[in-house]
């Protein structure tokens, strides 16, 4: 299977039934994400229990490509430590940015790499980025309901 099919169907099927699309009651860490331009609105809930993610999740609309990156994003991060969690988060802005993604960040990734392709489409950039960047927001601090927008 080629690459661009297997993103195609990766996004198709995270759209259609994202992973841990619901609210968390006891989060520690909730941030609210908006691209104005295009309407994607997320809120991301994140329990953290010492230095890792113990649960996350995610609630709002968007385009498939902001929803499918919100559900695998809070996949791939649940049970990591806040360390890789970052790590996991520049890599993946660095993989959607930038032409020479490191080897470093494909391999931090994984499966997550899937979303390089989107740098072809700098619109859409923004769309697979508003999850992280509402992530980074939730975790700089103890703050509870913070307010990110990628306008």
């Amino acid at each position: 299977m080629n690459l661009k099919r297997l993103y195609q169907e990766t996004i198709l099927s995270h759209n259609k039934s994202p992973k841990n699309f619901r609210v968390l009651d006891d989060c520690t860490h909730e941030a609210h994400g908006k691209n104005p331009l295009c309407g994607d609105d997320f809120f991301v809930y994140v329990k953290v229990e010492g230095n890792k993610i113990a649960d996350i999740g995610f609630q709002g609309q968007g385009c498939a490509i902001s929803k499918a990156s919100a559900s695998l994003m809070t996949h791939y991060i649940k049970g990591k430590s806040l360390d890789v969690v970052e790590k996991m988060k520049n890599c993946f802005i660095e993989s959607i940015t930038q032409e020479d993604c490191s080897d470093e960040c494909k391999e931090t990734l994984g499966p997550l790499f899937l979303f390089e392709g989107v740098r072809d489409y700098p619109v859409r950039v923004k769309c697979a980025a508003l999850i992280w960047r509402a992530l980074e927001s939730a975790l700089s601090t103890e703050s509870i309901n913070k307010e990110v927008s990628t306008e």
